[in-house]
């Protein structure tokens, strides 16, 4: 996406006002919105990181990078009920403000939005937003509810934000892509920033749910990036895509893993692919071990790019 220019227009870097005595928290509405006006005044440029909380490396990573767009960094921290079926984790989704305003106060984020369930989604709250094609296939087959909850919660993040920019992980790439495809078809004024993957020195992909793995488990769990990278090799180099993804499936299966989708796809429309085209390519894959739900991906880089 084109690079949004900072409300107020002009081409020139905004002067950065003097950093605060620290992070700084708000639970309501209208005190958010003192402050972001505060900050417009001064003509400085916002960016937006939204959290659900349970905060790691990955997640202080996306802050990092907002903080290099931009003049002041707002992170939301919002366990989100609207994109949780019943039978999904939502009440066992590990929670820890305090220790996530200690992390965010050390990466030098601004501001931490801290809203309720109930200002969210307040009695007779009857909007859904629903982005079509990008958010069917991979996680939106198995989980039909998750990003029409996504899109909701972000546009209202989005609207009372009201960023500049706002910086999004890669691990979660579809949604990613859904969160870019709203952004385009709702003319919103806000520049999408990518996030390349921050992994463990094993190659596990960081996960807030990765607290869930066994000590047995957390051992096999690191084979899932394993077995997606070599098979984005052996793409790369040739193999049958086909044949490659059943290979796969059975490597996972073999240990362990209940396979959810293990799919080649583009990485713009986010098209099943049964033989690499022009375009850029992924694997992403989805899977459960033990009671956790995993997902990776991991581009299929040609020697010709």
């Amino acid at each position: 996406m084109g690079k949004a220019m900072p409300h107020g227009g002009g081409g020139a870097a905004p002067p950065r006002a003097p950093e605060g005595d620290g992070l700084e928290t708000v639970a309501e509405l209208a005190q958010l919105r003192a402050r972001i006006a505060a900050w417009r005044r001064a003509g400085l440029r916002i960016g937006f990181v939204a959290t659900m909380g349970a905060l790691h490396e990955g997640h202080l990573s996306l802050v990092r990078k907002a903080h290099a767009l931009a003049d002041r960094v707002v992170v939301s921290i919002f366990l989100n009920p609207l994109q949780f079926a019943p039978s999904e984790d939502f009440a066992s989704y590990p929670r820890d403000e305090a220790g996530d305003c200690a992390k965010l106060r050390a990466v030098g984020a601004h501001l931490v939005y801290l809203p309720s369930a109930e200002q969210m989604y307040p009695e007779g709250f009857a909007t859904r937003v629903a982005v079509g094609g990008l958010s069917e296939g991979l996680c939106g087959r198995t989980r039909p509810q998750f990003f029409s909850g996504v899109a909701t919660v972000v546009l209202k993040l989005f609207n009372q934000v009201r960023p500049d920019v706002s910086v999004f992980g890669e691990k979660d790439f579809q949604q990613l892509k859904v969160i870019e495809r709203m952004v385009r078809d709702l003319d919103l004024d806000i520049e999408i920033v990518g996030a390349p993957i921050v992994r463990e020195r094993d190659g596990l992909a960081m996960s807030s749910r990765n607290a869930y793995l066994s000590a047995s488990e957390r051992a096999i769990a690191p084979e899932l990036y394993r077995t997606i990278r070599e098979l984005a090799q052996e793409i790369a180099h040739g193999a049958a895509i086909d044949e490659a993804i059943g290979a796969g499936r059975k490597r996972l299966s073999a240990l362990g893993f209940v396979v959810d989708y293990l799919e080649v796809r583009d990485s713009e429309s986010l098209r099943p692919l049964t033989q690499l085209g022009s375009g850029e390519a992924r694997v992403f894959v989805a899977a459960t071990l033990g009671r956790t739900r995993l997902i990776d991906n991991v581009a299929i880089v040609r020697e010709s790019q």
